[in-house]
């Protein structure tokens, strides 16, 4: 696999990981006088999905493969990406960076993510991401990841 190939691979994994839980959340607009789809979720749940979310990237910070997967749904799919690629990718990202520091907001999904190169000690980004659309669902009375199944 070239290297164009794996930082876009590890790019899509560290969008949808550090997305964890980001849901429809219509708090920020694209254009001025263009909202985002969907409506504001109550301030409770936000409240949630932020406790979660916080959760979710202190589990990639300590790369926990299994902590950041217990976030993400049996069931997600977001194209043709699986929960079983997610798992797959994280395992080269970790293999790849010896520290990741994600920053996420939750308005539809918005965040950077930069690691520090293993065995270099270099600190590059990784990904950035603005309004990507991105779901979470309770299943057992937990907040997780189930992507844009659209």
């Amino acid at each position: 696999m070239s290297p164009g190939n794996v930082r876009a691979r590890v790019g899509m994994l560290v969008f949808l990981v550090t997305s964890v839980l980001a849901v429809l959340v219509a708090s920020a607009a694209t254009q001025p006088g263009k909202a985002l789809p969907g409506a504001p979720a109550p301030r409770h749940v936000v409240f949630e999905l932020q406790q979660e979310l916080t959760h979710a990237t202190g589990r990639l910070q300590a790369m926990d493969e299994a902590g950041v997967l217990s976030h993400v749904s049996d069931r997600y799919r977001s194209d043709s990406f699986t929960k079983a690629a997610v798992r797959e990718q994280l395992r080269l990202l970790f293999s790849l960076y010896d520290t990741l520091r994600p920053n996420v907001r939750i308005d539809y999904s918005t965040g950077e993510v930069s690691g520090r190169l293993r065995g270099v000690g270099m600190w590059m980004p990784v990904l950035s991401w603005k309004h990507e659309p991105e779901v979470a669902r309770r299943e057992q009375g937990v907040w997780r990841l189930y992507g844009n199944q659209q």
